[in-house]
């Protein structure tokens, strides 16, 4: 197996282009969902090495203007629908959990988040509730989660996302 060649943490936010006729390092910066971005081509900088310390400098300064730039608050997304959901209701799913003995039970698993980079789930057993009912259960319990984080009015607004779709 080939060994992976480390990133130079140095060139932190950019990257080589050799593609075709383009050779010359990409400097990218990100702040509030807009992407900033040169190219420093080998070229017009009078070689490899010192388009990279061009790039470098820019990166910095782009960096320290980046980080004078105020933060914007991001809303929640709210996701309504995925082509890959099988049960009909987003973040509740049917899967099967194997036990530290070893015997396999299958539930409905329901998964929310309560804030941003957090997830939380739980599972409501086939075995003990039944087919129906843990089905039920797990839809009951997403949707009072669902209301938690989002208000009372959570399901008005995705019903009116959904037909606007």
């Amino acid at each position: 197996m080939a060994k992976r060649k480390r990133k130079d943490p140095k060139n932190k936010g950019i990257s080589r282009i050799d593609s075709g006729s383009t050779h010359g390092w990409f400097v990218r910066g990100y702040k509030n969902g807009k992407t900033y971005s040169k190219l420093y081509s080998d070229l017009k900088c009078g070689g490899k090495r010192k388009a990279q310390q061009a790039a470098r400098g820019f990166r910095d300064e782009l960096y320290e203007k980046l980080a004078q730039i105020p933060t914007k608050p991001r809303g929640r997304r709210i996701v309504y629908r995925d082509a890959r959901n099988t049960t009909g209701v987003l973040g509740v799913c049917r899967t099967a959990k194997t036990s530290p003995n070893g015997t396999i039970n299958e539930c409905y698993s329901v998964s929310w988040r309560p804030a941003p980079g957090e997830q939380k789930c739980t599972s409501f057993s086939i075995r003990k509730y039944g087919e129906k009912k843990a089905f039920k259960l797990a839809v009951a319990h997403r949707r009072k989660m669902l209301r938690q984080i989002h208000g009372p009015g959570i399901f008005r607004k995705m019903a009116a996302r959904q037909k606007n779709a």
